[in-house]
Formats: C-alpha cells, sequence, structure tokens
C-alpha cells in the first residue's frame, strides 16, 4: 500500500459520486483537457502513453483527493446506518493523492454490495462496501477525442491477463464498463499519461479490486460531484438504471 501523501491541504476530504448531489467541488480547477491545460500549471506535456494517446502530466504531480478525512465520527439516523448505498465512512487519507498511489483498508467494512466511484476531475477513485469506503485510488482517463464517458455501468467482463484487440497492448484486472472497449484496468499511473478512455489504476490496486468487484458490480463515473458520509452512493434507482 502506498504510504500517505505529505501534502494535506484541507481538513476534510469527499468522496466522488455521481448524480446529482451536492454542490461542484473546488476540484473543477483541476479540471484537464489536451491541448488546453494551463490550469493551475499542475501538469506538464508527457511522451506517448502505453496506450498510444498524449496527455499533460508532471512526473510526481497528481489530482487533489481533495481533502483530508474527518477524524472525528459522524452519526447517522438509524435507517441510513442500514443502508448498504449510503456513505458510512470513508478512508483516512490526508491530502492529495499522487499518482501511482493508492489505498486499501478493511478493517471498518462490513460484508455488503460493492459499489465503486470515479470522479474525472479529481482523477480519483473510490471502492465502498457496505458503504464504506475500502480503497481509493488516483486514476489515468481519456482525453480529447477518446474521453471516459460519464454515467452508470455494471461490469459485464473480468478478465485478469487480457489484451487489447485494438492495442495490442496487456489491460491486467480487466473489468469491462461498456461493450466498444471501455474498462478498468491495471496501468502505470505514476507514468501520469492518458488512455483512450479506459480507467487506469494501480495494478496492486487493479488487482484487489478484480478480487472483490463481481460481474454487475456498479461503477459510476461522474465529472464533478461530491458527497460525504451519509449521503446516498446510489440514488433515483429506478431512473438511472442502478
Amino acid at each position: 500500500m502506498a504510504a500517505g501523501n505529505p501534502f494535506g491541504i484541507l481538513n476534510k476530504r469527499f468522496v466522488r459520486v455521481p448524480l446529482g448531489f451536492v454542490a461542484m467541488s473546488a476540484a473543477s480547477l483541476l479540471a484537464f483537457h489536451v491541448g488546453h491545460d494551463a490550469a493551475q500549471g499542475l501538469f506538464g506535456s508527457k511522451a506517448e502513453a502505453a496506450t498510444g494517446v498524449k496527455a499533460p502530466a508532471k512526473p510526481g504531480s497528481a489530482p487533489a483527493k481533495l481533502a483530508a478525512a474527518a477524524t472525528a465520527p459522524q452519526t447517522q439516523p438509524a435507517s441510513k446506518q442500514d443502508d448498504p448505498f449510503v456513505v458510512k465512512s470513508i478512508l483516512d487519507i490526508k491530502g492529495p493523492i499522487k499518482f501511482g498511489e493508492w489505498y486499501w483498508n478493511e478493517s471498518d467494512a462490513t460484508p455488503g454490495p460493492l459499489v465503486v466511484t470515479v470522479d474525472l476531475q479529481a482523477r480519483t477513485m473510490s471502492v465502498f462496501r457496505d458503504g464504506h469506503e475500502i480503497g481509493a485510488t488516483a486514476i489515468l482517463k481519456g482525453y480529447g477525442d477518446k474521453p471516459t464517458p460519464t454515467g452508470v455501468f455494471p461490469i459485464t467482463q473480468k478478465d485478469a491477463d487480457h489484451i487489447s484487440n485494438i492495442y495490442d497492448v496487456p489491460m491486467p484486472w480487466m473489468l469491462r464498463l461498456t461493450n466498444d472497449g471501455i474498462t478498468i484496468h491495471g496501468s502505470k499511473v505514476e507514468a501520469g499519461y492518458a488512455t483512450n478512455g479506459c480507467i487506469g489504476v494501480p495494478n496492486p490496486f487493479a488487482k484487489r479490486l478484480f478480487k472483490e468487484a463481481k460481474i454487475g458490480t456498479k461503477v459510476i463515473v461522474t465529472d464533478g460531484k461530491r458527497i460525504g458520509v451519509g449521503d446516498p452512493i446510489l440514488v433515483q434507482q429506478d431512473e438511472t438504471g442502478a
């Protein structure tokens, strides 16, 4: 597991999820787009990614997880404590997560359904079991004419030793999200490259997620929404298909 990041900048860390709740976060300042990514000067240009796409990056820099974890316990109504799709706890991560860093801690988790959330603006992924965050990492995403799509996607295929039939490159611990090739898979995230639309995570994190995830596990991808402890992860299930 990666060491904690020394650059703590906020006092409370929020978990990124979609579906129209809580105001747009300060992470919108970190939105990136190939070709005009002058935002805050955080990322410089890089050589071609393993997937064949160029994207801005800077060695050692990272998307903000945008907050440190709350240290004091937060109480919830009894009805929410029993809801597996309500955030009950988040990992104690103080500060941003750098490319290549990842966290995994199941000590507070209880048995229950798994939900994965991705925020493209913050470039982070969170993994929840029964409402408890058990994993978090920085991600790679797609840019330009190959963006990572947003929405709610059930995992439809798992392949630990997948090779892309489009780009002929390894995609270890692959979890398929769409029929046109969008997946979660292990990648050299520390290099800060882009993808062709897939969600790249560090290989050790990908392996753990692969073990936990099942066919049908929901992956929620948004672009700048956030919630905190006590808020729903999945809402309006009939409308979203979740």
